[in-house]
């Protein structure tokens, strides 16, 4: 058999660390070794590839373009010892499945829904990691997301739930069934007020400015909603649930498609794993059921 062909690892991990931190001294207090055998470790290892790593200026050290992508290459390879190693250690005596979604997916959509997932799955430990941004898989022990955003996205098994549209809705209590009542209700607005305008103008009508409330969140947006302040503009996987429960109504049928939409996203290694792909299944089972009650709604 042939043998690897591999740098010193004591090098390697001496410059990952030095450029992680575009420092030697602060790699050398990470490594717990002196600023001097850091510098040592580096050098030897541009030695051994041929290859300048650094640009080492009077008060900056610099990666060159070898060493950025050199850095690229160690760092995802670290990143998976690292994993491995914890998992190793950890020996959990139940199985762990860590989800990360946004806060306004996991509150509306995925929180109300998860016990029946873990009632048919008692042995799997859950862990669900509310973020807007997007995770590193392997550094932060992350099993698989739930993104939204145009995808597919590169390196990455990525499965679309479907359609998303925004539309209006609110409590049955508010009264409103009609266009005409739409236009003169109190209108909820999600980030800023072009959401609403971008539906108006959709369907040929016009937006009479008016204050409104306007929300960080659309979670908030939708809750305000319920409680009968006024009419939200809400993306349909947000508002499924109270609207199949009679809590919140549709006034009327018109919605506005969005380009985006939410995709379940994980490593493409992590495909056949027996816990992501009954996550996997069980999830597009929701969403089909969703579609299917959107066929009934939505004209």
């Amino acid at each position: 058999m042939t043998a690897r062909t591999l740098p010193s690892l004591n090098a390697l991990r001496a410059f990952e660390a030095a450029a992680r931190h575009q420092s030697f001294t602060l790699a050398a207090q990470e490594l717990h070794v002196t600023q001097g055998a850091v510098s040592h470790q580096v050098k030897a290892l541009e030695e051994e590839l041929g290859v300048p790593l650094f640009e080492r200026l009077s008060n900056q050290l610099r990666l060159t373009a070898a060493g950025q992508r050199y850095l690229v290459v160690a760092g995802e390879a670290f990143d998976r010892i690292e994993s491995g190693t914890r998992q190793l250690l950890e020996r959990p005596q139940r199985a762990r499945l860590t989800i990360s979604t946004s806060p306004n997916f996991s509150a509306k959509w995925l929180a109300p829904r998860l016990g029946g997932f873990s009632a048919r799955h008692a042995d799997l430990d859950l862990h669900v990691e509310q973020s807007e941004r997007q995770v590193n898989f392997l550094r932060e022990n992350i099993d698989l997301a739930i993104r939204y955003g145009d995808g597919p996205w590169s390196g990455l098994s990525c499965t679309r739930l479907g359609d998303e549209f925004l539309l209006p809705v609110c409590a049955p209590a508010l009264d409103v069934d009609s266009i005409a009542a739409l236009c003169t209700a109190p209108l909820l607005h999600s980030h800023d007020r072009q959401s609403w305008r971008d539906w108006f103008a959709s369907h040929g009508l016009s937006l009479n400015e008016r204050p409104g409330i306007v929300f960080n969140q659309e979670s908030a947006a939708v809750d305000a909603a319920l409680a009968g302040q006024g009419v939200a503009l809400a993306r349909s996987s947000l508002v499924v649930r109270e609207l199949q429960q009679g809590r919140l109504v549709a006034p009327v049928s018109l919605s506005l498609p969005l380009a985006q939409a939410y995709w379940l996203v994980h490593p493409q290694e992590g495909e056949t794993a027996g816990n992501i792909a009954a996550f996997s299944n069980w999830l597009l089972q929701e969403c089909e059921a969703d579609r299917q009650f959107w066929n009934g709604v939505i004209g």
